[in-house]
């Protein structure tokens, strides 16, 4: 029988909730768990998901909803003492050292030299609270999704009128003067700054720049709208205004999928204008040229490669690196490649490399879905459409687990490519999860006489908590081959069915004259000490984003945000409006 626990005013994060409904759906008691706030969005889910009783309705935006059907013989209470058990242990932060408050009054006397507000609430609360940061001074981080775009916007322009920025929103990773925030790996202190609307782009990126001996003073996310006709680039310009007048930046990286047409040519003017190297990559796009201090990448390989070449002062010239050697027997059948990825700009790449290799049409597809042929399929897990009501796949192995074990059924299928994400906030041993799957389809498919070549690629640094080698190390012991990046890793899909990608070797062009403002932008004092300073900085939300600020040695308090007026956001709005009167008045 279905049940509804409802436990009045105990707000807590979403991503805690998610991860707990994995933990209590582990125990033999249980049939079928969902745990989730009750807010309008997720009753949706709810309901969606078969969750639907009449005690649900009274639940409100502060009410934690726990659906609950037990086995024959399930034990309702010793249940319920697991999730407080879980919950006490998120409360106490597991030994975790940061301040902690309930309120913006608060956490500003707490930190008084606060310089960044990071945000992890449901997108709906967002604006509000990142309105009342900016007129507090702090720059805005949003880890948050669900932002309406004309929202971004006005915040964006509010930021840029007090000489603040906001990262976001959906912005995953960060570099702050050294100190990452969000899903970031650990990287090498070093003279490369970064500014992209790419999560796993710039981690990507900043880790093979680790990797090939150099390092990152910041990785500046926009979060993926940006460079969209409606927002205009706010954010990027000026971040890349912000490091070109940084001392401690040598080579600017610019990460993006292909923004609008004009949004482009309004980024590349300003690129002309500046005075420091930068290297540019829109994903998707195939350049043939470079210009002098210009050098236009194709992969996220290039990227980095031309990137530390400039650092090192050597000729900026990409050399991909060669597929690895599989030894693998395929059918006449086995002809498809699948690709299933945490990392969406991951999934992007590799759906671009395909489409090149194998000469294919853009057809449309689903949400989530990068590349979908009767041959091959690119999948993004990390899609809204994948994680709504669960975890990121970054950091739970359940739907990952679940196409890998659907490929026993599939006898076209030749490869399977796919990614583990390394660093702050992400699963601690994905590996291992991943390596389990791996082994039993493996030994079903030799049950029926085929064999399928996994092959992974790990976004990572020897210095991240998970270790590098000990993850390639579980991978390889069930047959995987481990790829030193996303292109090698498709190329070595590719060379197995015959195939390859044709990559261009380009020239270095004088740069042309193109026409920019006069003068260029100056950066705001804000955002001058951002960058060059390690930011104080108030936590608005998940938890576990303090990890990485203490273990760099930043300073952090951990606001533990809840939604007053009880979730309603007009009610909120009015309050907001009077909190900011009264605030001007005095």
């Amino acid at each position: 029988m279905l049940q509804t626990i409802i436990k009045k005013n105990s707000y807590q994060d979403s991503v805690v909730l998610m991860l707990l409904t994995n933990k209590i759906n582990e125990l033999d008691a249980v049939k079928r768990v969902s745990i989730m706030m009750g807010t309008p969005a997720n009753k949706d889910i709810f309901i969606a998901a078969g969750f639907d009783t009449p005690e649900m309705k009274e639940a409100s935006a502060n009410d934690m909803v726990i659906m609950l059907e037990l086995e024959n013989g399930g034990n309702e209470k010793e249940v319920l003492e697991k999730v407080d058990e879980y919950l006490l242990k998120q409360q106490d932060g597991e030994g975790v050292r940061e301040e902690n408050v309930n309120s913006w009054e608060k956490a500003l006397k707490k930190a008084k030299n606060a310089s960044v507000a990071l945000f992890s609430i449901p997108g709906a609360y967002v604006p509000l609270e990142v309105e009342k940061a900016l007129h507090h001074g702090l720059h805005a981080f949003i880890f948050s999704d669900n932002v309406p775009v004309e929202e971004e916007l006005r915040l964006k322009k509010l930021a840029h009128e007090k000489g603040l920025l906001v990262m976001g929103p959906d912005c995953g990773t960060g570099i702050l003067h050294t100190l990452p925030l969000a899903f970031t790996n650990n990287i090498r202190a070093g003279k490369i700054g970064i500014v992209g609307a790419s999560g796993t782009g710039i981690q990507e990126v900043s880790t093979l720049i680790h990797r090939y001996g150099q390092g990152v003073s910041n990785a500046i996310g926009t979060g993926g709208r940006d460079l969209s006709s409606e927002v205009g680039a706010i954010s990027m310009i000026d971040a890349i205004v912000a490091l070109n007048e940084d001392v401690n930046v040598d080579t600017i990286v610019v990460i993006s999928k292909p923004p609008a047409k004009e949004i482009k040519e309004k980024v590349m003017k300003l690129l002309h204008a500046i005075s420091k190297p930068v290297v540019t990559i829109f994903i998707g796009e195939k350049p043939s040229f470079h210009e002098k201090n210009i050098y236009q990448a194709y992969t996220l390989e290039e990227t980095a490669q031309l990137a530390t070449k400039i650092q090192n002062h050597e000729p900026v010239q990409y050399t991909p690196r060669s597929p690895e050697k599989l030894n693998v027997k395929l059918t006449n059948e086995q002809v498809g490649i699948r690709g299933f990825y945490a990392g969406g700009t991951l999934a992007y790449e590799a759906s671009m490399l395909l489409k090149d290799a194998l000469v294919l049409e853009e057809v449309e597809h689903k949400e989530g879905v990068m590349l979908q042929t009767s041959e091959h399929s690119i999948i993004d897990l990390g899609d809204d459409i994948y994680t709504n009501g669960k975890p990121h796949p970054m950091i739970d192995p359940e739907n990952r687990i679940g196409k890998i074990k659907e490929i026993v059924n599939d006898s076209t299928v030749a490869t399977v490519l796919f990614d583990i994400v390394l660093g702050y906030g992400a699963h601690k041993n994905m590996a291992e999860c991943l390596a389990k799957v791996i082994k039993e389809v493996q030994e079903t498919l030799a049950l029926q006489k085929r064999e399928v070549a996994f092959i992974g690629v790990i976004v990572g640094t020897d210095l991240d908590v998970q270790g590098m080698e000990t993850q390639k190390k579980i991978l390889e012991e069930v047959g995987v081959t481990v790829c030193e990046n996303n292109t090698q890793a498709v190329q070595t899909a590719l060379k197995l069915l015959g195939k390859e990608v044709q990559f261009v070797e380009k020239e270095i062009y004088a740069s042309k004259e193109i026409s920019c403002e006069s003068p260029l932008p100056k950066t705001s004092k804000e955002l001058s000490e951002l960058l060059s300073t390690k930011p104080t900085v108030i936590n608005v939300g998940l938890k576990s984003f303090t990890e990485s600020i203490i273990e760099n040695n930043g300073e952090v308090v951990q606001y533990n945000w809840a939604p007053v007026a009880g979730g309603n956001i007009e009610l909120q709005k009015i309050l907001h409006f009077l909190d900011t009167y009264q605030f001007k008045k005095s």
